[in-house]
């Protein structure tokens, strides 16, 4: 029996990934104590999993939600369950995967090296490196969901164009446009100054008239997609439409996105955010089913 385990942020994707397998949805309080730290607790029959393989999913998108993850996996350790699997829609500090400047952490190591003492297997959605996955102790899984991407942009597009931001990304916008099943791919060139500023020179594609879909594994600030849409805009293009596995959309993403003539914004609900249009429950079903850990 297989019981899925949800995180404050993760709540509907963990929903959805029960509804998928016929799972059962665990029951969970979340609270604070006065002095601010957090609080989780397996409500009433789901205090008690022994014997069960749990999957506790919880995107760590900030410092307490890494917390509340730790805290969960000791919770259904301590119920009973036979085998803890962490599923991971969005891994935050993932990005720093390497000491960019010396005397700096490899902060996606460090924080995979916590959340293994507290599992028996990881599934990482779409990490921005693939990796990553090895600082899991045992090394995680990524699953692609740039499939998804696809799912709820319109039907009509106008000899669709599906661009990355940089060649990085190439493979995600070519997989976005064999999932859509017509258009072009190409890329932007991307130049990072510095942590914060980033140059985008202009792809050769011809775009004229013709409506592009920008697709990517992040938008965080939305700087970089912004300057890119400016770039389109630039070359007579017809509609501009971004797509993103993980939208975080901090600070003012979505305006800096529309006012730079975005038509839609489309994410996963790695991250529950608004832009969430599809969910990555069918292929985070089927990668644990493959592995043996959703029967």
């Amino acid at each position: 029996m297989t019981t899925i385990v949800s995180a404050s942020s993760s709540q509907a994707l963990a929903a959805a990934l029960a509804r998928e397998r016929d799972a059962t949805l665990a029951s969970v309080a979340y609270d604070r104590f006065p002095d601010g730290e957090l609080f989780v607790s397996l409500q009433d029959e789901s205090a008690n999993l022994e014997g069960e393989r749990v999957v506790v999913v919880a995107a760590t998108a900030s410092s307490d939600a890494h917390v509340e993850l730790l805290c969960l996996q000791d919770a259904v350790q301590e119920a009973g369950a036979s085998e803890v699997v962490t599923v991971i829609p969005y891994m935050g500090y993932g990005r720093q995967d390497r000491a960019f400047e010396p005397g700096e952490p490899i902060s996606a190591r460090a924080v995979a090296r916590s959340i293994s003492t507290g599992t028996d297997a990881v599934f990482v959605v779409t990490p921005h490196e693939d990796s990553v996955c090895e600082f899991f102790e045992p090394t995680a899984t990524p699953v692609d969901a740039a499939s998804v991407l696809a799912d709820p942009l319109p039907a009509d597009l106008e000899e669709p164009v599906f661009l990355s931001p940089d060649s990085g990304a190439i493979e995600l916008a070519e997989t976005v446009c064999d999932a859509y099943g017509r258009g072009d791919t190409d890329y932007f060139e991307k130049t990072r100054r510095s942590g914060t500023e980033v140059e985008i020179s202009p792809s050769d594609v011809d775009v004229a008239n013709r409506d592009v879909v920008v697709a990517d594994d992040i938008i965080a600030t939305g700087g970089t997609m912004s300057e890119a849409v400016a770039v389109l805009g630039e070359r007579g293009v017809g509609r501009v439409f971004v797509t993103c596995v993980h939208p975080l959309l901090v600070r003012n993403a979505y305006t800096r996105l529309s006012n730079a003539g975005v038509e839609a914004v489309y994410g996963t609900d790695t991250l529950e955010r608004p832009t969430s249009a599809v969910s990555v429950a069918p292929v985070v079903a089927e990668a644990l089913e493959s592995a043996g850990s959703l029967n």
